[in-house]
């Protein structure tokens, strides 16, 4: 059996709040218990807010939360 991959994918048009921080803390911890990847894809797929302090906000805030990703930040 392959092992699980769980992945994170807000959208950078705001800063990183307390529901997009629980979501990530849940699935990383998902996949880091199960033996898994946990992946990072930014979706910006609302091109009028999108903002690229708000994509390295985001990306901060997850380490300062202590969470890692496997591979690089994917950007969609």
């Amino acid at each position: 059996m392959s092992s699980p991959a769980t992945r994170f994918a807000p959208s950078p048009t705001g800063p990183l709040h307390l529901g997009h921080a629980w979501s990530a803390l849940v699935a990383h911890d998902c996949a880091r218990d199960l033996g898994g990847r946990f992946l990072l894809r930014i979706d910006d797929i609302d091109s009028g807010r999108v903002r690229a302090e708000y994509h390295q906000g985001i990306v901060d805030d997850l380490r300062w939360l202590g969470l890692d990703w496997d591979g690089d930040v994917v950007s969609q």
